[in-house]
């Protein structure tokens, strides 16, 4: 494949990842309003279309291995490649955390357990936010966003640890309601996992800049739903 092809190829690759991580955004943002909204068929839509983000990052993950396969890229290529692989499965698992808040919204539709929607919405936004920026930097390969973002995600731990300290006092004052209110304490492990990712995102900016594997501070742990 000549170069102008093969960048061809590479730009086109970036394009759909910009195309996943817009459909992953907008299923965090959807999954969180169905929650507020109570709203089944919303929440219905959003495990649905998670099947379209799977396809979607598949296909992709497609392209790049037929080019890992054909055109043996070196250096630059080959880091960015590499890196857009592990960008595509980050973007799949937060797609998966979308599909399990709307599972959330699902199970509490017809209760009327009292959920800190607003804390809850306010960290949906940070962390797509977070995600948005990230996926600009990284199809610029901004080195300089990829450092500063992570520090933004204290302010989701900050929330979460708010969101979390309001449903215990809420299970405290309503045993009746234990079963229902552990079911939210995933909806905001997995908006804090979703910031969390973003920080992988910007690791492998760093990797497509200097070739070095930097870890930055993330909170990772196994606790999560698919």
């Amino acid at each position: 494949m000549p170069r102008l092809a093969l960048d061809r190829e590479i730009r086109q690759i970036q394009d759909e990842i910009l195309l996943l991580g817009s459909l992953v955004e907008q299923a965090i943002l959807n999954a969180v309003e169905a929650l507020k909204t109570r709203d089944v068929q919303a929440a219905e839509a959003v495990i649905r279309d998670d099947r379209y983000i799977n396809d979607k990052r598949f296909a992709i993950e497609n392209r790049i291995l037929i080019l890992f396969a054909t055109q043996s890229p070196m250096a630059h290529d080959l880091r960015l490649l590499a890196a857009d692989l592990e960008v595509i499965t980050e973007l799949e698992r937060i797609g998966d955390y979308a599909k399990g808040i709307a599972k959330v919204a699902m199970q509490v539709a017809n209760d009327e357990i009292p959920i800190p929607i607003r804390e809850i919405t306010m960290m949906a936004d940070m962390a797509v936010s977070m995600l948005h920026r990230a996926l600009g930097a990284f199809i610029a390969e901004d080195v300089s966003v990829a450092r500063s973002l992570p520090e933004e995600d204290d302010q989701v731990d900050e929330l979460y640890n708010l969101v979390y300290r309001k449903i215990v006092q809420n299970m405290i004052a309503n045993p009746e309601v234990i079963d229902l209110s552990n079911q939210v304490f995933w909806v905001i492990h997995n908006l804090e996992r979703t910031a969390d990712r973003v920080t992988n995102i910007c690791e492998r900016i760093l990797f497509i800049a200097t070739g070095e594997l930097v870890e930055m501070d993330s909170t990772d742990d196994e606790l999560e739903e698919g």
